[in-house]
């Protein structure tokens, strides 16, 4: 799957206790319908270990038929699973950031800077000798015209 994209078979699944992984979640939505895939996003914040890491507390799962997703949220939410209580619901598409800006203020990208900003003599900001070095360059052009 994409991301960012998340279609109405995927299910949103909230409170996973510690101990399931995702054959476990396997076992327990699929007498609902067939499932393509679980995702059990880890806590590592480095993908390196993610794999020792434990999960984060909430999953998706994606089923082939939305009746089938539909059929697991209107049956699993609210009920208890290995001492937890789930929250199972329609899962909501991820936020897309900025390509490319990752961790950085997003009027750092061209882009952005391209878009939304202005040049700062226009607006009355910047320093003086940028704006006297504009008004120059604005009087020898009217100079060039009037000969």
């Amino acid at each position: 799957m994409e991301e960012g994209t998340v279609r109405k078979n995927t299910i949103f699944v909230g409170g996973v206790s510690e101990d399931v992984d995702e054959e476990a979640l396997v076992e327990l939505f699929s007498t609902f319908g067939d499932i393509v895939d679980v995702q059990l996003p880890s806590s590592a914040t480095n993908p390196a270990l993610a794999a020792e890491a434990k999960h984060r507390g909430f999953a998706f799962v994606t089923f082939t038929q939305a009746l089938d997703a539909q059929d697991a949220i209107d049956n699993m939410d609210m009920n208890e699973y290995r001492g937890r209580v789930l929250k199972v619901n329609l899962a909501k598409p991820q936020k897309t950031p900025i390509q490319g800006a990752g961790n950085r203020a997003i009027w750092e990208s061209e882009e952005w800077l391209q878009t939304y900003a202005k040049h700062s003599a226009t607006r009355g900001g910047g320093n003086q000798a940028d704006q006297q070095k504009t008004s120059k360059k604005d009087d020898d052009e009217e100079q060039v015209m009037e000969e």
